[in-house]
């Protein structure tokens, strides 16, 4: 059995920068979020589907998902981002299933870390992973970075924040919290000490 971590947090609050962390640290990274590009991509598994479901006005020229006409819609009519996610949360459940079914079959002795963005809203989360870990931050930071590195308004932002869980739910949630409101530098010792602590865990599973 492959020992898992969940990884998450909201929009913003640093997932990706940590999962590098992690990564470096020697860990298996299964990131949801980079399954989605692949399976949107043109000829990925989830684009008939979208297709059918949205029409060709959301695919660019290329056969991809247009991302960006995806999301003006999916603020504009939320009963459309759950179509999308009804098309996209199986198959990349699935991936994310195969990739460690894969790393069960190899000689594999650290442990995967699953980066969810969505990990908390799923509802089976704990079904998933072993252990969840939170990246945290105000929401006010996770709504300035976003916006510094996307260029959407604070309205846009402020509106994926509200569909995803609260800051308070995910703390809940978490067995782990990793703090991310000061610099990147910070990230680094934080990490470290948790990758000791689950080759810990791992090891006397």
């Amino acid at each position: 059995m492959v020992w898992r971590v969940g990884l998450t947090g909201g929009i913003g609050s640093g997932k990706s920068a940590v999962a590098e962390l992690f990564q470096a640290q020697g860990a298996t990274i299964i990131d949801a979020d980079a399954i989605a590009h692949e399976l949107t991509a043109p000829g990925g598994a989830a684009i008939a589907s979208a297709r059918t479901a949205f029409g060709p006005d959301y695919l660019t020229p290329e056969g991809a998902l247009d991302r960006g006409a995806m999301r003006r819609l999916a603020f504009a009519d939320p009963t459309a981002r759950k179509r999308l996610e009804g098309i996209l949360h199986p198959l990349i459940r699935a991936e994310c299933d195969a990739r460690i079914r894969r790393l069960a079959s190899a000689d594999f002795s650290c442990y995967a870390v699953l980066v969810v963005p969505l990990l908390v809203e799923s509802g089976d989360y704990r079904s998933r992973v072993v252990r969840i870990c939170v990246v945290d931050c105000p929401e006010e930071i996770q709504i300035a970075r976003v916006m510094a590195r996307s260029g959407l308004s604070r309205q846009n932002t402020a509106a994926i924040l509200a569909a995803q869980a609260s800051r308070a739910e995910r703390l809940v949630a978490a067995d782990d919290v990793i703090d991310n409101t000061g610099a990147l530098a910070a990230l680094g010792p934080q990490v470290a000490a948790l990758h000791a602590r689950y080759l810990e865990l791992a090891g006397s599973r």
